[in-house]
């Protein structure tokens, strides 16, 4: 059995009241909680999951609710939530499944990471389209025409480092969004972002920023 499939049966067991976890095979587990619709999950220790792989994962299991990337570091390609959203298999990680279980919805949930602004990316009315490039990256044509990519940055006090990752990583943006909504980014953040020409804002601040293009 593979390290990540042990370690999410140990804790599902641990952590859910009412909920069983089993093996199916590979990568495949089942986990059965009272009163809620059986999932079938496939534990993934991708560190990054791209179409392709989703689609490998649905041929070798074919009834799949739910596609978990394990490790926290874990990225998802645009194209494979596009997929999986398509096939109504949720995705995201360990914390999203072991919510999804319990609340019956795992074949539409997504990364609770991110799900927050992402929904509220689509709400602004100044903007005409959203791309979604990877779980934290959106390319975003507002209505005047202009396009702006924004990076999303979870972390309670984004770093100067967490600002430099995500633009090394993902290419340049116009706006690292620290999505964490009791944090602040700290000023060397800040400076990080003028230096790189990046936008560092909260949730606070985003639309009225977007209105100002």
């Amino acid at each position: 059995m593979k390290w990540q499939v042990e370690y999410a049966l140990k804790n599902l067991s641990k952590d859910l009241a009412r909920t069983k976890a089993e093996h199916i095979d590979g990568e495949v587990i089942m986990i059965t909680t009272e009163n809620k619709p059986n999932v079938v999950a496939i534990i993934s220790d991708a560190m990054e999951i791209n179409k392709g792989i989703v689609q490998h994962y649905i041929n070798e299991a074919q009834e799949v609710d739910f596609i978990c990337g394990y490790r926290k570091e874990c990225v998802w390609e645009g194209e494979a939530i596009k997929l999986l959203q398509s096939k109504n298999i949720g995705w995201g990680s360990f914390g999203t499944l072991s919510s999804a279980a319990l609340y019956g919805n795992a074949n539409f949930a997504e990364h609770k990471t991110y799900t927050f602004s992402n929904r509220l990316i689509h709400q602004y009315g100044i903007i005409e389209s959203v791309n979604r490039e990877y779980d934290r990256i959106f390319q975003v044509r507002l209505k005047n025409g202009r396009d702006i990519r924004i990076g999303m940055i979870p972390d309670y006090e984004p770093t100067a480092e967490n600002v430099r990752k995500l633009w090394e990583r993902f290419g340049a943006l116009d706006i690292a969004w620290n999505i964490n909504p009791n944090g602040e980014p700290t000023e060397s953040a800040q400076t990080a972002g003028k230096e790189l020409g990046c936008n560092v804002l909260k949730t606070e601040g985003m639309k009225a920023y977007l209105q100002s293009l």
